[in-house]
This record gives structure tokens, C-alpha cells and sequence, in this order.
């Protein structure tokens, strides 16, 4: 028989296992849904030299709204790396594209149901999962291409990209491009390896 203060610490300890498990799984899961930007530039080509930036107008899009919200994180996020924008005369010029495309999701949720022993001995786990449909079988997602371009020779020199997953529009979207513009921009100017 247990005496309720050995009872009370193996119970503590079995909750503080159960978080343990949670925040790791937690994790993977929060790093599995992040796309790391993917970048490519002129190797031979003078980053350093540029200050001043221009934006290109964009093709007439039929989502214009997420078009202004690309357009002006793109300038936000470069003045808060400390480039200076203006309309004339700029060391670069920035330009973006942006498509859409529905990724097939998994339609379920799956949960294990099991038992366990744990103890001096060994444990054992048995469990089985089932899936359970819940809403759409297809996810939204956008992907986001940025361009820098020389003003004299008009070449592109860098160019970044990455995508986000969405299903909804509104504060959720815009939080999410902006994430994804700061990700993307966090590369350039690149970095000699």
C-alpha cells in the first residue's frame, strides 16, 4: 500500500511527463507547418552598394486587396532594414508576384485511444486512431514571390520566395503575410557564405 505522500509525488511527476510530451509535440507540429524562404541572387553582384529602393507596379490582379498588403509590407519591411525609399533615381527596384493554389489537407483528426502500464518494470502502451471528418478537403495556399532588380541593366539580382497556408482572409491573412514578407526579406541582401 502507498502512502498519499509517495502517491502525490508519482502523480506530479506523471503530469509534469504529460506536459513534457505536449510542448515537444507541440513544437514539431509548429515546425512542420513553417516554410523556410528560399532565396537565389548574383553571386557576382555588389549588395552593398545599395541604399535607395523603388517598388514596380503590379499587373492588374484579381485580389487586389492582398496585392496592397504585399505591396505595403514589402516597403515597410525594407524601411525598417533601414533602406530609404524614393521614386526617382533608386540602387534597386522591388517587384512581387503572388499565386494561389488549393493543397489537399487531411479531412480528419485522428486520437489515439490505449492503455499503459509504467513502473519498475517497464511500460506499455497499446492504442488505435481513427479519423473523424472535419471540414474542407482542401487548404489555400499562397506563395509569395519578391524580385530585386537593377535600375541600369534592368537583371534581376535576387529573388525570394515562400508561401503560407490560409483558409480565411481578414486579420489572420494579413498577419500572415506580413511573417512571410519579414521571412523572406530577413535573407536579402544575402549573405557571402
Amino acid at each position: 500500500m502507498t502512502t498519499p505522500q509517495r502517491s502525490g509525488k508519482f502523480f506530479t511527476q506523471k503530469i509534469a511527463h504529460y506536459q513534457f510530451i505536449t510542448l515537444i509535440c507541440s513544437l514539431l507540429l509548429l515546425t512542420s507547418c513553417t516554410v523556410k524562404p528560399k532565396q537565389d541572387y548574383d553571386v557576382n553582384y555588389d549588395f552593398s552598394v545599395l541604399k535607395t529602393f523603388s517598388q514596380l507596379s503590379v499587373k492588374q490582379t484579381d485580389d487586389p486587396l492582398t496585392a496592397d498588403r504585399i505591396n505595403a509590407e514589402i516597403k515597410q519591411t525594407l524601411l525598417n532594414q533601414g533602406y530609404v525609399f524614393t521614386k526617382d533615381n533608386a540602387d534597386f527596384l522591388v517587384s512581387y508576384a503572388f499565386f494561389t493554389e488549393d493543397e489537399e489537407q487531411d479531412s480528419g483528426l485522428s486520437f489515439g485511444l490505449g492503455s499503459g502500464t509504467w513502473g519498475a518494470n517497464g511500460g506499455l502502451i497499446v492504442g488505435t486512431s481513427m479519423g473523424i471528418p472535419l471540414g474542407s478537403d482542401t487548404a489555400k495556399i499562397q506563395t509569395i514571390q519578391i524580385d530585386i532588380i537593377d535600375p541600369a541593366s534592368k537583371r534581376l539580382i535576387w529573388r525570394g520566395t515562400s508561401q503560407y497556408r490560409y483558409d480565411q482572409g481578414g486579420e489572420y491573412k494579413v498577419k500572415s503575410i506580413q511573417q512571410t514578407i519579414i521571412a523572406i526579406l530577413g535573407q536579402f541582401p544575402p549573405k557571402k557564405e
